[in-house]
């Protein structure tokens, strides 16, 4: 068996150690938001909920709203994947009803309406929010509409960008405004929109 360099041992033991600060920091920023909402959210509250030093901190990410981004990147693809098998009528309704439970029950759900709310109000947390997130999200979306459009699963209304603002948008208003969302208002949606191919 090869020795075993201790440098080697060493840089490997880092890397473990660095990813497990990483995702401290994340964790920590998803729970005090949740907790105390973004006012309050600093990188000093981080760095202490995390245990890292906040030069740490500031060494990966320029800011709170980037910190945010990548719980909402790292969590969503966990939680609310856009789904790439075979695409049929019925998980695009599935994901429908997973978006909503996402908006409304989910911590990472919350980062999303926060950063949506922030990007309101601020250019660079919208354009950092539309390259990192919005953006390559909605391209998956797209494509799962445009392969169950093609493989006659649905028939949208409307083109997909517009479809997708459609379906997903009283979602989010519910969400922002605190309001219930009724199964029935999703599969509504679903059916008037996409109208799907009849069984």
């Amino acid at each position: 068996m090869p020795a075993v360099n201790p440098e080697q041992r060493r840089a490997r033991s880092g890397n473990r150690r660095d990813e497990a600060a990483r995702l401290a920091v994340l964790h920590a920023a998803d729970d005090l938001l949740v907790e105390h909402g973004f006012a309050a959210l600093t990188m000093e509250a981080i760095a202490r909920r995390a245990g890292v030093a906040k030069q740490t901190i500031y060494r990966w990410w320029p800011s709170k709203v980037e910190i945010l981004l990548d719980t909402l990147i790292e969590d969503s693809g966990k939680r609310l994947p856009v789904p790439v098998e075979r695409p049929t009528a019925e998980n695009i309704r599935g994901y429908l009803h997973d978006f909503a439970r996402f908006v409304t029950g989910d911590p990472a759900g919350k980062v999303l309406l926060t950063l949506i709310a922030e990007a309101q109000h601020h250019p660079a947390t919208a354009a950092s929010f539309h390259e990192r997130y919005l953006g390559p999200r909605r391209a998956r979306e797209r494509d799962l509409l445009a392969r169950a459009t093609a493989a006659g699963e649905v028939s949208p209304a409307l083109a997909p960008g517009p479809a997708l603002d459609a379906l997903l948008g009283p979602v989010v208003y519910c969400a922002l405004t605190g309001s219930g969302i009724p199964r029935d208002l999703l599969d509504t949606l679903f059916d008037t929109l996409l109208r799907p191919r009849s069984r």
